[in-house]
């Protein structure tokens, strides 16, 4: 199939002489829109839930809709930080010492699924310590919304024409633009989008909106998203190319198989964790929610 090709930047805001001094052009990416759309989508279906009574039926929320407006700035730092300085200590550590402003340069790409998440747990941890609130129950909140913005950022993937798969004969293998080999390749970017994104996200919307109610339980929600995130990406790996500045691992592993195994372990023992402990036997009284801002 051919390559869609599509340019990564939107549009540019023209740029302007200030003296002796050229600022700009500014290019608008896709990719930057991609974040944007998920956190801002993400945030508005977690205010959707605080709000919806009916899935608090033994505890009430863990935050109000108002500090889920505060908490998004935190995971959006924690998001930008945490991806960044995962992808320069997982990937390329190498640049810690040849070469250590590039850490801060985010805008020549380079960010690790698996470094957000770190940070998302700092920020979680910070701002449920800060404003006294339940971490595992936070953690079920945030965990509900996170395939959102991780079905923009891989079909932004797919738009730059990065993260390849493996060659392949499949009649859906493409020749992506940048590749030196120049052979069709799984389009692994997609099915990341379709298995990260919308397969973990309804999982997720069947225990969160289905008969289980699992929001009732604390961290079972985030763990449950570790588990599935971690079984779909170690499967997709086996079709996605290593990054070719990666050195060879044993067993055929891959960088994102190591680093998901541990998110397999931790969420297992959350579902575990959270199925043993005993909900409140009374109905909880669910506060009204704040006026629509």
């Amino acid at each position: 199939m051919p390559f869609p090709e599509i340019d990564p930047v939107i549009f540019q805001i023209p740029g302007f002489t200030l003296g002796d001094l050229q600022i700009g052009p500014f290019p608008i990416r896709w990719y930057a829109l991609a974040y944007v759309a998920g956190i801002l989508i993400g945030w508005r279906y977690v205010v959707g839930i605080v709000r919806n009574p009916k899935l608090w039926e033994r505890r009430g929320p863990p935050a109000t809709d108002v500090q889920i407006d505060d908490l998004v700035l935190w995971i959006t730092l924690g998001v930008i930080v945490g991806g960044r300085l995962g992808h320069v200590v997982f990937y390329t550590p190498d640049i810690i010492f040849t070469d250590p402003m590039e850490i801060v340069r985010v805008w020549n790409g380079g960010m690790s699924f698996h470094g957000g998440v770190l940070g998302v747990a700092a920020a979680m941890i910070a701002f449920s310590v800060r404003n006294k609130l339940d971490l595992f129950r936070l953690a079920d909140l945030v965990a509900a919304a996170q395939p959102i913005g991780q079905f923009f950022g891989r079909i932004a993937n797919f738009i730059n024409g990065e993260l390849w798969g493996r060659p392949t004969e499949v009649p859906w293998g493409m020749v992506f633009p940048h590749d030196p080999m120049g052979v069709p390749r799984h389009p692994s970017q997609l099915y990341e989008a379709a298995l990260e994104g919308v397969l973990v996200f309804l999982i997720l919307r069947w225990a969160t909106h289905g008969k289980p109610k699992l929001l009732n339980r604390r961290g079972v929600v985030a763990g449950l998203f570790l588990v599935s995130y971690g079984l779909v990406r170690i499967a997709v790996e086996t079709v996605r190319e290593p990054d070719a500045y990666m050195p060879p691992m044993p067993l055929g592993l891959t960088m994102g198989m190591t680093l998901s195994a541990p998110m397999l372990l931790l969420g297992a023992w959350l579902i575990w964790r959270g199925m043993r402990e005993p909900v409140p036997a009374e109905p909880a009284a669910v506060p009204a929610p704040s006026a629509a801002k």
